[in-house]
């Protein structure tokens, strides 16, 4: 799989497929030939799709095994307490799509009808998609190039009849290729709502080696424009659940000082540390509501307080947009 060389001058550029950074670039002749600086009639149908949504959160890390799905599971879950509020979460993790299981949705199916896909719903005012719901097993390996999963995510986007909703949650793979690309493009192509946000929160561990690659992400989204309301340090030190004595697995680096750090070097507010809770783990794999089931668990406070900081945050920027 290809990704964007470092000094892409972007698509819509009037030097596409005419820089130095695009020699060797298998889309260099499209680029060059100005075909890809055409308006994506798909952008029109996502943002026709998604009229009806509120909030998009796009949860991200550019690295893998950091706990992106159970983050954006919690929040969606998390978010959904409020029967008031409507909420999807959509899994775009096509080649690991996990979603279904932590929802304790594993093995449903969707429908389609003239109104388009219909989500799989936890509760009510809760629903879930994931291309996990179109394999004949969980075993299966998706074994897909670039164009074919953009292709899907442009379906996901733009064929999911959602209804209204408050928030939709968007669990990402780890890294800033396609998938990344064409979810961007899709909800930040279209015409500006000011009373519809589309912005990302960035989970990461405490190590430096972690850091490293998310740092790429955020420099990802500075480039594509994509707002980042806030970092969350996931596996942030262990809590005995009996003796509550609090060890610390993954250190952060004295020197970075892990995502805090890393969040005040760039700017960005840090909305607080999740810490590794077996209970947690077991939960996901299980697919039950570990919010509502371990609701007084220090990782469950820790949550509450983290989900708080993202809703302020995207009340804040409601109004300072408008």
């Amino acid at each position: 799989m290809t990704s964007v060389p470092e000094h892409c001058p972007g698509t819509q550029s009037e030097t596409a497929g005419k820089e130095s950074a695009c020699q060797g670039c298998p889309n260099q002749s499209i680029c060059a030939s100005g075909a890809a600086r055409g308006p994506d009639p798909g952008i029109l149908l996502v943002q026709q799709r998604l009229s009806s949504v509120k909030h998009k959160i796009l949860i991200l890390s550019g690295k893998g095994g950091v706990g992106k799905s159970t983050f954006s599971s919690l929040l969606a879950r998390g978010l959904s307490s409020d029967s008031e509020k409507n909420v999807g979460i959509l899994d775009i993790d096509i080649c690991g799509p996990s979603v279904p299981r932590i929802m304790g949705v594993l093995g449903e199916q969707v429908h389609q009808s003239g109104s388009g896909w219909s989500p799989v719903y936890v509760e009510e005012n809760l629903a879930v998609m994931s291309i996990g719901f179109l394999l004949g097993s969980p075993d299966d390996a998706v074994i897909w190039r670039g164009p074919k999963k953009n292709g899907l995510i442009k379906q996901f986007l733009s064929e999911v009849d959602w209804g209204n909703l408050d928030y939709l949650v968007i669990d990402t793979p780890p890294g800033t290729s396609d998938e990344h690309l064409s979810v961007t493009q899709y909800l930040l192509g279209g015409s500006e709502d000011k009373h519809r946000t589309v912005v990302a929160v960035v989970v990461t561990t405490p190590q430096e080696v972690a850091l490293l690659d998310v740092r790429k992400e955020l420099d990802f989204c500075k480039k594509v424009n994509l707002p980042v309301i806030g970092v969350v340090e996931n596996m942030s030190g262990f809590i005995c659940p009996k003796c509550k004595f609090q060890s610390d697995i993954f250190p952060p680096s004295t020197v970075s000082g892990g995502a805090e750090g890393m969040a005040k070097e760039y700017g960005i507010p840090f909305l607080g540390r999740l810490p590794l809770d077996p209970r947690l783990g077991q939960s996901c794999d299980s697919g039950a509501h570990f919010l509502a089931e371990l609701p007084d668990s220090p990782a469950a406070k820790s949550f509450h307080h983290i989900m708080q900081g993202v809703v302020s945050s995207l009340d804040t920027k409601m109004d300072v947009d408008e």
